[in-house]
């Protein structure tokens, strides 16, 4: 029997000097696939807003869509622990609407959720989403639900005090429960200072090498998606090309008859 990934085994690999992957899925298939190439948390981004439903921005994305997502996934995965985005004002105008849209998305199949930013309430939302048994993964640095009040796509933590800041902050959500910490575009030297001071493990997202884990965008991994392409999304595939290239053959098979053969005929 494939034992599942948990918290306690995040937290062990942090402990014991060990890294652990990250990787986005939206569909049941990709998520059977990176699950079994040994994915160790498989997320279910709010990107997906951009390369499985082309809106411009994570903003447009909403519970249900994250709901259907969530379900298919869920069911495509049997060791890595899953971790639901929760959308854009998901969790922001109250408490108890946090911890049932947290809850659906528990209750679908996935093992957490991650929410973004800090505030007072943040911090009370975590507490109250652990207490409920929602595990928490926190995100700070550039946050891209706050991309409007951010000014734009901005590296964070550029000085000492900025970088000050988002370890107090990191502190906070520590306390309250939180099992780990996404770091988006902070520089490599911030990410190591503030990952060697948090108990719980950070994961960098395009914050270099020191945090305790690594996430991208699977569609970048697979060079599915060709829009946009961050500066720290590493290309291990084509898949565009293939796409186009297997989508091509057969257009031109079914206009010049060799499709079907007589081998995929009844």
């Amino acid at each position: 029997m494939i034992k599942k990934v948990t918290v306690n085994n995040l937290q062990n690999l942090k402990n014991s000097g060990e890294k652990f992957s990250v990787l986005t899925a939206y569909d049941f298939s990709t998520a059977k696939y990176i699950d079994e190439a040994g994915i160790d948390v498989i997320l279910i981004g709010d990107s997906l807003a951009m390369v499985a439903l082309g809106y411009e921005t994570t903003h447009a994305v909403g519970v249900e869509e994250m709901k259907i997502f969530t379900k298919a996934v869920a069911k495509g995965v049997k060791r890595a622990f899953v971790v639901t985005d929760m959308p854009f004002l998901s969790y922001h105008t109250d408490i108890p609407s946090a911890v049932k849209n947290c809850g659906e998305m528990i209750k679908l199949g996935a093992n957490g959720v991650k929410i973004e930013g800090f505030s007072d309430y943040i911090v009370e939302v975590v507490k109250r989403l652990t207490a409920s048994g929602i595990p928490v993964m926190a995100h700070l640095g550039f946050t891209p639900q706050f991309l409007n009040t951010l000014g734009g796509y901005k590296i964070q933590g550029k000085t000492q005090e900025a970088a000050d800041k988002i370890l107090s902050e990191a502190k906070q959500l520590e306390k309250a429960g939180a099992f780990s910490l996404v770091l988006e575009m902070v520089p490599q030297e911030s990410a190591k200072y503030i990952t060697e001071n948090l108990s719980i493990p950070t994961i960098s997202c395009g914050a270099g090498k020191y945090c305790d884990a690594q996430v991208l965008v699977s569609d970048d991994v697979f060079g599915k998606y060709s829009e946009f392409t961050p500066k720290f999304a590493r290309k291990y595939g084509d898949m565009k090309a293939l796409i186009f290239d297997c989508a091509k053959k057969f257009n031109e098979d079914v206009k010049n008859g060799n499709f079907p053969s007589e081998n995929e005929i009844f």
